[in-house]
């Protein structure tokens, strides 16, 4: 099943005002597109609180004939309009991850009801080069909630940065196993000696983008997947777009994924990377199925 391993279909975050992923409408042609090139799973990293509209994503499944896979989790504080929200989960944040895991998905909207879809993933959140008390705090719940269901944890990592802290503390610390440990934005620090390190945890190694923000990094993308897969680790490597604003969803969008990279990396790479790792990295239980017939 061809995988975007990481993007958002519906994204709100305080620092990137009017730049809001919250259009039904677009999401659908979004998918339909990705669709029409081959595409057809996109998981969904949008956490808890910052509009991922898990009330929709059924109903946009269906439409564009895509499988969604939603997130739970926690972003960094900073992302949050609503800092009182984020104080009252806290204290209790691992409950909320297996809650939203095993019974279904809190929705946006007030009014849509209790029968919602289960996330798939834990999405957590490291700071720029280092774990604070904060980043700590989300992913020991990520790790609780994890041991609980058996959820991989998805990372973001601020421009690429902190992913071996990240890697310690969960795969080493906290004794997540390290094929459910995926270790985001790693495009954003191409750094190669860096990514094998990484790549000797067994986690897996996930490149997003490319995009406006991060123009500077992105051409370094090819050269770093190659020399991942020279020392044998093809096997751990996943892709996503990683759309967030309203502007990216049309330059570079997610058809991006198939209609540029996926041709500059060959039959064998793409397989690894669209199909079979994301196979490993994401149970298909979890995904939400679109219309039959």
């Amino acid at each position: 099943m061809i995988t975007d391993s990481h993007d958002h279909l519906f994204f709100r975050s305080a620092l990137l005002p009017g730049q809001e992923l919250d259009d039904k409408q677009a999401a659908i042609a979004e998918l339909r597109a990705f669709r029409e090139l081959g595409g057809e799973r996109v998981v969904q990293w949008t956490p808890f609180g910052l509009g991922r509209r898990a009330e929709w994503l059924t109903d946009v499944s269906q439409a564009s004939g895509v499988q969604i896979i939603g997130a739970t989790g926690l972003h960094q504080r900073a992302h949050y309009a609503d800092q009182a929200l984020v104080d009252q989960v806290l204290p209790k944040l691992a409950d909320l991850f297996i809650e939203e895991l095993t019974a279904g998905m809190r929705p946006d909207d007030p009014a849509a009801g209790s029968a919602l879809p289960r996330a798939g993933l834990i999405k957590v959140a490291g700071a720029f080069h280092h774990l604070d008390e904060y980043a700590r705090t989300t992913m020991i719940a990520a790790a609780e909630a994890h041991h609980a269901t058996g959820a991989p944890i998805g990372v973001h990592h601020e421009l690429g940065t902190a992913a071996p802290d990240v890697a310690a503390l969960l795969i080493g610390e906290l004794k997540v196993p390290p094929e459910k440990v995926i270790l985001g934005h790693l495009n954003r620090q191409p750094d190669s000696d860096v990514h094998l390190e990484l790549a000797q945890t067994g986690a897996f190694l996930a490149f997003d983008g490319p995009s406006r923000a991060n123009h500077a990094t992105d051409w370094r993308l090819f050269e770093c997947l190659e020399r991942i897969a020279a020392h044998g680790h093809a096997d751990q490597v996943l892709i996503g777009a990683d759309t967030t604003t309203a502007a990216a969803r049309s330059a570079p969008g997610m058809p991006f994924l198939l209609r540029t990279i996926a041709p500059r990396l060959g039959d064998a790479l793409t397989a690894k990377f669209f199909v079979n790792n994301p196979g490993r990295a994401f149970p298909a239980a979890t995904s939400l199925r679109p219309a039959s017939g």
